[in-house]
């Protein structure tokens, strides 16, 4: 995804962060220490916020107001969340130290990134400078079923040792979305193709078999990895894998053996879902 379009949207989560916490400062003092949010908890919460608004508002904004900008702003979440895959199941904090300048918080959360599901924790310190106010990210903590990857692994052990949430959001948002853009596309062609593609793993999984039903033991493994390094950088590696019975392959060794080469080289000429209509194609029409 561009950077630029990354920084814009960040821009607009931090103004929307800052105008949702002016709203609700109030009431979010007299909030428990240490909540979970249910659905149904963030729906009582949400009208008691209207209520207490329009009481305090009276004479000044309009309750019709006060619940236009409201909605705007659910609109706004609402359209992020669909353009970052982000969505957030549950949430807790907890102050551990709390003086006039200075506020340490514990934060547990969860959720996931299109298919992807994934936890947080940290603590967060805020300290108030004048009008000024920072905020710092320690003891950041990452569980992410992907980890099992020792690429996703580094990643995951660089952050947090770095605390960099934002790198977090970022590079797990692209990596997610190649996720999401993998099972789509093996959808597609099982759909599609479904008497030469079939998914051994399943949807969620990182390969794909095509076979010509014309031809016995002949096969395609085209293995498709999402490679994430340590900077957070997402790169899809897609390889093709032929299996070939011993009497074809000693026929028509030569092209076969040019079948893993033709296909990278569509790969970078036609895209991925063109290269691989191209050999399903080529494939089923062999006899």
């Amino acid at each position: 995804m561009d950077e630029g379009v990354f920084q814009a949207y960040e821009d607009e989560i931090q103004a929307l962060e800052e105008e949702i916490r002016l709203l609700t400062e109030e009431y979010e003092d007299m909030r428990q220490e240490s909540a979970f949010f249910s659905d149904e908890e963030i729906l009582k919460s949400i009208k008691l916020f209207q209520r207490e608004a329009q009481e305090k508002t009276k004479g000044h904004e309009s309750p019709s107001d006060l619940k236009a900008q409201l909605e705007s702003l659910e609109a706004d979440l609402s359209f992020l969340t669909e353009f970052t895959g982000f969505h957030f199941t549950s949430h807790s904090k907890k102050t551990v130290e709390k003086t006039q300048n200075r506020t340490v918080q514990k934060h547990r959360l969860s959720g996931r990134c299109h298919s992807l599901p994934f936890q947080l924790e940290f603590q967060l310190l805020e300290m108030q400078n004048n009008e000024k106010v920072s905020a710092v990210v320690s003891d950041l903590s990452i569980i992410m079923e992907s980890r099992e990857d020792s690429n996703v692994s580094k990643f995951v052990s660089r952050t947090e040792e770095h605390a960099d949430l934002l790198t977090f959001f970022r590079s797990f948002s692209t990596y997610a979305e190649w996720h999401e853009h993998r099972r789509h596309t093996f959808h597609h062609f099982k759909a599609k193709y479904p008497d030469i593609v079939t998914l051994p793993e399943g949807l969620l999984g990182d390969f794909i078999i095509l076979r010509n039903p014309k031809v016995s033991g002949f096969e395609l493994m085209i293995v498709w990895k999402i490679h994430l390094d340590e900077e957070g950088t997402t790169t899809p590696v897609l390889d093709l894998l032929p299996k070939v019975p011993e009497q074809v392959l000693e026929q028509r060794m030569r092209s076969v053996e040019s079948i893993p080469g033709s296909f990278r080289s569509a790969l970078r000429l036609l895209g991925i879902e063109a290269a691989i209509e191209n050999l399903i194609k080529v494939l089923g029409s062999e006899k």
